[in-house]
């Protein structure tokens, strides 16, 4: 049975196809023969009867850069009713509006699956979930004061800064 898939994420021409995962998930759903379509957080809307729309393109995906996809004409679906499968997979910053966009995706769980689940994306950011395995990792702080970077660095000597809702290795650095 082939199904419709809605894939929330970044916009299609900024990917890097090499190492994109929502892009490998979109390859393999295409090849089982699954119905791709491709929208925006920002076009998110829920209207007045309570039903969840998203203005988004039927896709076909490829892996050849620069050419790796190919979008339909732009369309107002039901993420309820039209879509079988909502792929939650927007890139952070997790501001305002990607918190809404969970609130407004779990208005739909009685009807549409939806992956990642909106609540536990929410209440699980990844870098700070992953304080709970400490004893795998080095020694490691979260903190937005100066004083404290400043303080750890002087105990352990070089450190790398990590922004906790960055993604894609970028602004990390080494401090000597």
């Amino acid at each position: 049975m082939a199904l419709r898939v809605a894939v929330q994420m970044d916009p299609l021409q900024s990917i890097n196809i090499a190492g994109d995962s929502s892009f490998a998930l979109m390859l393999s759903a295409q090849a089982r023969g699954h119905e791709l379509y491709h929208y925006d957080v920002g076009s998110l809307t829920l209207d007045e009867d309570d039903r969840l729309i998203a203005h988004a393109v039927p896709v076909k995906v490829q892996r050849v850069v620069g050419d790796h996809y190919a979008a339909g004409e732009k369309r107002r679906i039901d993420l309820g009713r039209d879509i079988d499968v909502v792929l939650m997979r927007q890139d952070p910053p997790f501001d305002m509006g990607y918190i809404t966009a969970t609130h407004l995706l779990e208005r739909i769980e009685r009807e549409t699956l939806v992956v990642n689940n909106p609540r536990s994306v929410r209440n699980a950011p990844e870098k700070v979930m992953v304080l709970d395995y400490r004893r795998f990792m080095p020694p490691t702080i979260v903190t937005r004061s100066v004083e404290e970077v400043r303080s750890f660095q002087k105990k352990h000597g070089a450190i790398v800064i990590k922004p906790i809702h960055g993604n894609g290795g970028k602004a990390i650095f080494r401090v000597s």
